[in-house]
């Protein structure tokens, strides 16, 4: 069984409708469709009828008989706006060390939806943990901070910046940097990394 996630990204490519419209175009029906193919009409109607997604292999038997490729398929999927959008239950959690102790962050994915992401968008809690256990990473590109709530200590390097809610900050993510929680209360951001 497919994740509501998966069947939401499998649908915008509205596969079944371009293999109709295929099938109808050669005036052909589902049961001359299956002898071509090797498939069986309920299956075939099932595609169509957007109630299963095709094995790429299935695919390519259907893109055969009609003289396309795979990608007949999957292009035009780009000439809808692109629109993503996560529901606050659904979002993926990604803590900084999985099943780890000393944990500094949990970050939730804004955007995974998304396609040729251009940047990544994060909704981030911060915790308590002593300096000498920070990990530091770095990564490509640049990333944004923006304090929604409580402190938050960013380490750059030998440096150490302290933002209060309403603060942002912009820096290369190249340089190795890690997160902390300072203070009791609740730290929350919005982090923003480039690709």
């Amino acid at each position: 069984m497919l994740s509501k996630t998966l069947q939401e990204g499998l649908s915008a490519y509205a596969v079944g409708d371009k293999l109709r419209a295929l099938r109808l175009k050669k005036k052909m029906g589902l049961v001359e469709l299956g002898r071509h193919t090797g498939l069986s009409p309920a299956l075939l109607s099932k595609i169509e009828r957007g109630k299963m997604f095709p094995t790429l292999p299935t695919l390519l038997r259907t893109a055969l008989v009609f003289g396309v490729g795979l990608e007949f398929f999957f292009a035009g999927a780009r000439d809808k706006p692109l629109v993503a959008i996560v529901r606050k239950a659904d979002r993926v959690q990604l803590p900084d060390r999985p099943g780890g102790r000393d944990v500094a962050y949990t970050f939730q994915s804004l955007d995974y939806p998304a396609t040729e992401r251009r940047f990544n968008g994060y909704y981030a809690e911060f915790f308590p943990i002593a300096p000498e256990k920070l990990r530091p990473h770095e990564h490509a590109g640049v990333e944004f901070i923006y304090a929604i709530q409580g402190k938050l200590s960013v380490h750059l390097r030998e440096d150490e910046h302290v933002l209060d809610a309403g603060d942002s900050m912009y820096f290369d993510a190249t340089v190795p940097h890690a997160y902390r929680r300072s203070g009791a209360r609740t730290c929350t951001a919005i982090v923003v990394t480039s690709q």
